[in-house]
């Protein structure tokens, strides 16, 4: 284990020093233990390398802005550690953390296994939205409803006390970099990028899973040049915990067979880890059911290039600020007499004055609260009493500058824009059933 600097992971090595390091990522809201029961098995040829994200499992909770931020911190560690060249895998924002560094870093990475992973996990909105409730309510209602999202219905009756463990892990971690690691899966989005990706990679998905289920699997298939799909029956979300052993033979086959090898700095001679043993036939066909593969080229899609345009930088920050079902009803409901004044503020209002570094979004939104207060703009106050919450402002921040604007702008607005937040703050805020 480790002492953790703010740069870097918490992290645990098993396996013998001299094998090849096999690095595993953990879920949103889970802890490396979620990997213990593949452990016995990859350690028989590999150095496994695990972490925890900030905040979790005890580790400290130095929040992470983004997916490039954990892969940056995770390369730290394993610079001060010593570890050039490694294989990995990662279930979900684990996963992330994988394309991330196959896009950034490929020379670091030997093979790549993606699990319960996505290009693009859901939609921005909805991780906001769980940031909205945790920021209120704590980590509680995400806790409880965890192996609804995670196991299949039949594992959670069976496992009562692996069901209690998943609840357990996501209440103990740390509300900050839990809010903080929704921001990161909210602004992840490597479509366009995944052609690029040049290392072997195995997508690996639960039959079940809800979450990043099988057609999010596909299209990671698709876009990968080297890459194969592997569904495993009767699993869900947390795949690896669900079914361990066919996880772990997954796991074992495709890094002793796609470990990559890599020319050696000072001959150009091309080196293969030693440790790394050709798998051996199976003595006996498998019990279970074996797990479907297949195999989906895809070509590099083009390059952005030049200057962003304002006006692609307002759509994302709009989007970002105001939700895309928002933004896309707005877009929606526009025809030739508007779409000019939709362009003018999505390419100055939000591409230029909300974009600009001299204010956070938090008080430019308490400064926007209070502008629609002063000039009676109720439904306006609506959507950026919603846009406030996903920026950051808890309800009683918000209550605050209402109060605030009371004294400044008079208490006839602030009446009315007391309701409309009231009812907002209520809507959002509440967990789902």
């Amino acid at each position: 284990m480790s002492e953790t600097a703010p740069n870097t992971l918490q992290y645990r090595f098993d396996g013998p020093e001299d094998a090849p390091v096999l690095i595993l990522g953990p879920s949103l809201g889970t802890t490396w233990h979620m990997w213990d029961r593949q452990i016995p098995e990859l350690t028989k040829q590999w150095r496994v390398f695990r972490f925890d994200l900030p905040g979790h499992g005890g580790a400290p909770a130095h929040p992470a802005a983004s997916v490039t931020d954990l892969a940056t911190r995770l390369l730290a560690t394993l610079e001060g550690l010593g570890v050039q060249r490694f294989g990995y895998a990662g279930c979900a924002l684990g996963g992330a953390v994988g394309i991330e560094l196959a896009l950034r870093h490929p020379e670091r990475l030997a093979s790549l296994a993606l699990i319960a992973a996505s290009p693009r996990f859901g939609t921005a909105d909805e991780f906001r939205q769980r940031g909205v409730i945790v920021r209120t309510n704590g980590l509680d209602p995400i806790a409880r409803s965890a192996p609804e999202r995670w196991f299949t219905g039949g594992f959670a009756a069976a496992q009562p006390a692996i069901t209690e463990w998943a609840v357990q892990m996501v209440r103990t971690t740390d509300p900050g970099c839990y809010i903080a690691a929704c921001e990161a899966l909210a602004s992840f989005d490597v479509r366009a990028g995944l052609g690029s990706v040049g290392v072997p990679t195995l997508v690996l998905v639960g039959s079940e899973d809800q979450v990043t289920g099988p057609a999010e699997a596909r299209t990671l298939v698709a876009g990968i040049p080297d890459a194969r799909l592997a569904v495993v029956p009767g699993a869900s979300h947390l795949v690896p915990v669900e079914q361990p052993a066919a996880v772990t033979d997954l796991l074992v086959r495709h890094f002793s067979t796609a470990w990559q090898p890599h020319p050696d700095n000072a001959t150009g001679h091309v080196v293969m880890p030693a440790a790394v043993p050709r798998p051996p036939v199976p003595a006996v066909a498998p019990a279970q059911p074996a797990p479907v593969a297949e195999i989906a080229p895809a070509a590099a899609p083009p390059q952005a290039q030049g200057v962003p345009d304002p006006y692609d930088t307002g759509i994302k920050v709009r989007r970002e600020v105001l939700g895309d079902a928002h933004v896309d009803r707005i877009l929606e409901q526009t025809d030739a007499f508007s779409e000019d004044f939709q362009e003018l503020v999505t390419r100055y209002a939000w591409g230029e004055v909300w974009d600009r570094p001299g204010l956070d979004r938090r008080t430019r939104s308490c400064v926007t609260l209070t502008a629609l207060v002063a000039g009676g703009h109720l439904d306006e106050l609506a959507v950026h009493t919603r846009a406030a919450l996903r920026n950051g402002l808890t309800p009683a921040e918000i209550k605050e500058v209402l109060l605030q604007a009371a004294v400044y702008c008079g208490v006839p607005a602030a009446s009315g824009a007391f309701r409309v937040a009231q009812q907002v703050v209520r809507e959002e805020t509440t967990p789902p059933e």
